[in-house]
């Protein structure tokens, strides 16, 4: 398995180096050279922000094609609450999910069934203090990247939980298992997905060695023969166990709304996230219990894998509330070893200049010498996301100081006035003598 599976991935061939792309990443994860961009793979937490923002859609997410799940004897599909946001009018879940059977599957295991047991979990762990405060939620995995390679000091307030898909995942196979008698190998299990987050989460899992999930197949993909199979419908299973609980954590503030706990903070979009993690980084933030984080703005609704606007689907889960029970799904007891992570979140040090501290010292106070040279406007036309970010290219030997324009400018005036200096001084032809006066 490779180390920095990506979802979002580059189309060269569309990309005109416009540089959109190198001003929101919100790891500085490409450059522009040549005149296409560059992803810096060890950089890269699949965000999508680069896909949102591109306008020539040079940059698009790999996802599962519906056909994988025919690799599997028994198919189970897993929706993320985000799905019943697409659909306008929806006053029954159980719409949805038997529309999804049509499309293949044997069943269907809603993944906010999971999220209420994430919820139920997170709550037992906070009243019994052994998670440090404020925790962080574990549900972005674009968040949880981030906070690896960009703010270490933060890893041991992430909760330690496997996210909602992954508990899903784990029950629903297990119980397809009991029901059929199939071993687990014979059983795929497909999270149905808003964003490229989760599908580098599912190929590569942060806190796991391998997910329970098979598959990720986009909303965007499944979205025209699911509304096809909706409309074709001419009998309904009553399939939906979960309550408003679950399926609101397809917004922003959902998953803290859960928790019963008014000391909370819920931030969506990648930039606001930031801001967030600066403030709890420099110890601004300390009143709070529990911070909810989306890298999507409005929460999973705002994926880049999903049809609707982000907002409109927000409001059409608000309406969906009031048709749904509180919750359905509880632990009977302790939280169990299946639902927390096999692995302590560690740092990733990919954005260290060197190992050695001694050659990372001397790299650092080149790039001060180097950013100090530079105009400091921070533009993008080096192809790099700002100064700082070129200077630290020049001093990697992956870039020059003379990319900068205004750098290349003032070396095209200083020749320049150099070669106008000596334009009227002709020097004497070989064997001429100077005159004398």
């Amino acid at each position: 398995m490779d180390r920095f599976f990506h979802s979002v991935t580059l189309d060269a061939d569309k990309c005109l180096g416009c540089t959109n792309c190198i001003k929101r990443c919100p790891t500085e994860a490409i450059r522009v050279r040549e005149g296409k961009a560059k992803i810096i793979s060890e950089r890269c937490i699949d965000c999508g922000e680069c896909i949102r923002v591109c306008p020539h859609h040079a940059k698009k997410a790999k996802s599962d094609p519906l056909s994988i799940i025919e690799n599997w004897k028994y198919k189970i599909a897993l929706p993320a609450p985000s799905l019943f946001g697409q659909f306008n009018n929806l006053d029954d879940i159980d719409i949805v999910l038997t529309g999804i059977k049509q499309l293949g599957f044997d069943d269907v295991f809603e993944v906010s069934r999971g999220a209420e047991l994430v919820s139920d979990a997170t709550r037992k762990l906070m009243n019994a203090g052994v998670l440090k405060k404020p925790v962080i939620s574990s549900a972005c995995p674009a968040v949880v990247r981030m906070i690896r390679v960009r703010f270490p000091d933060l890893c041991d307030h992430v909760l330690p939980l496997n996210a909602p898909m992954e508990i899903a995942a784990w029950i629903a196979k297990r119980e397809a298992a009991q029901k059929t008698g199939l071993p687990l190998s014979e059983i795929g299990a497909f999270f149905i997905t808003p964003c490229p987050a989760k599908v580098t989460d599912i190929k590569v899992p942060i806190g796991n060695q391998k997910s329970n999930l098979d598959g990720a197949i986009a909303i965007s993909e499944i979205f025209p023969r699911l509304s096809h199979c909706m409309d074709k419908l001419t009998e309904i299973e009553p399939i939906s166990q979960s309550g408003v609980i679950g399926v609101s954590w397809a917004g922003s503030g959902g998953e803290s709304a859960a928790l019963l706990d008014e000391k909370y903070l819920a931030a969506d979009g990648i930039e606001n996230v930031i801001r967030v993690l600066e403030e709890l980084e420099d110890e601004r933030i300390r009143e709070l219990d529990f911070i909810e984080l989306n890298a999507c703005s409005g929460g999973c609704v705002g994926g880049v894998l999903v049809v609707e606007n982000a907002y409109v689907a927000k409001a059409r889960i608000q309406r969906l509330r009031k048709y749904l029970p509180v919750s359905q799904n509880h632990l009977p007891g302790e939280v169990p070893p299946s639902m927390r992570w096999e692995e302590e979140l560690e740092f990733a040090p990919v954005l260290k200049l060197s190992s050695n501290l001694e050659e990372a010292m001397r790299m650092m106070e080149e790039i001060d010498t180097i950013c100090g040279e530079l105009p400091g406007l921070d533009c993008g036309s080096c192809g790099a996301p700002s100064c700082r970010a070129l200077a630290e290219d020049v001093v990697k030997g992956v870039a020059r100081k003379s990319d900068c324009i205004f750098v290349m400018r003032e070396q095209i005036q200083n020749l320049a006035n150099t070669l106008s200096s000596i334009g009227g001084f002709v020097p004497p032809s070989h064997g001429e003598k100077k005159e004398k006066k």
